[in-house]
């Protein structure tokens, strides 16, 4: 998708930073994808907040889990 969007100079050059990025295309979607991991997690988070899970005995979760 082609966008055009008023971005100031700064924060291009500091995505383009912090993404390690030489295009700025590259730098926007490495950063957006970033952004839409992050706020998954959060949300998955906000989850378990309101509903957390209760292990009475993890033994059988870790036998599960070892047995993989």
């Amino acid at each position: 998708m082609k966008v055009t969007a008023i971005i100031s100079d700064d924060l291009v050059y500091c995505v383009k930073e912090c993404t390690q990025s030489y295009t700025v295309t590259e730098a926007i979607n490495t950063a957006l994808k970033e952004w839409v991991s992050m706020r998954k997690i959060k949300e998955l988070n906000n989850k378990i907040i309101q509903k957390p899970i209760d292990i009475k005995n993890g033994n059988k979760i870790r036998e599960i889990n070892r047995s993989v």
